[in-house]
């Protein structure tokens, strides 16, 4: 296959990012003739890189979907956001946390501190308390609502503070709320001392795939200037989702 080949190739994919064409469309891209258009589009057609519908209209194929999919699991949602954490954490002063759900399990998978003296106690590869932590919410608040229902079920709810949501109910509300809000808070639920607002981080399926936090001791920030911190998460969030092939709505 000769590299004019392969660059018109990629010419008519580009096209199709853009949404569905006709063959004309694509051969006028090209500035060639439909035939011409026809013999790029066919191997790619059986490769399933790109799909005819009953209209002869084309549009991206699930094999072009697949493979930036495993791109971007080689990349590693850690590693993609990773630049974004670290400006969040510059910009604000304050840790910065970014958790995953696996197995049943919130887990830690990258932190940056505060510059601050006041350091927090969480690692990277320490579970999230699934009844308090902001990240947590966000994580659970994705689930489809039986799985929702099922895990939250098997919640050991232990009372850390008297903020800490100790009953099913009470949880599967406050889900609710987050997966409405777009974001979710832990108002001193796990330590009396401690707020964080949470954000999810989406991939091109729209699904949550990690949190980002930002948690601060109050004696550096009181509850109102966490929540202050809001719009700069959603917009490291949002930059995060992006690099991870999410297209926003709107």
């Amino acid at each position: 296959m000769s590299s004019s080949t392969v660059a018109r190739a990629m010419l008519l994919l580009a096209e199709l990012g853009r949404g569905e064409r006709t063959l004309e469309q694509l051969a006028a891209v090209l500035d060639a003739h439909k035939s011409t258009a026809l013999r790029l589009l066919r191997p790619m057609e059986e490769a399933r890189v790109v799909q005819r519908d009953a209209a002869h209209r084309y549009r991206l194929g699930p094999q072009l979907f697949a493979l930036a999919g495993q791109a971007l699991e080689q990349r590693g949602v850690r590693a993609v956001a990773a630049p974004h954490l670290r400006e969040l954490n510059a910009a604000t002063g304050q840790t910065v946390h970014l958790a995953a759900y696996e197995g049943g399990e919130v887990v830690y998978i990258d932190k940056y501190d505060s510059r601050h003296p006041v350091r927090m106690y969480s690692r990277v590869g320490l579970r999230a308390a699934l009844h308090s932590a902001a990240v947590a919410k966000v994580l659970l608040a994705d689930l489809p609502p039986a799985e929702r229902r099922r895990v939250v079920a098997q919640i050991e709810f232990t009372p850390f503070t008297a903020r800490t949501l100790t009953t099913p109910a009470a949880l599967l509300a406050e889900l609710e709320r987050v997966a409405a809000q777009g974001w979710a808070q832990d108002h001193a639920e796990h330590e009396p001392f401690i707020n964080c607002v949470a954000a999810p981080v989406r991939d091109a399926t729209g699904r949550v795939v990690a949190a980002a936090s930002v948690s601060v001791p109050d004696v550096l920030l009181p509850y109102e200037g966490v929540l202050a911190l809001l719009p700069q998460l959603l917009a490291t969030a949002t930059a995060i989702s992006a690099d991870c092939g999410h297209a926003a709505a709107g």
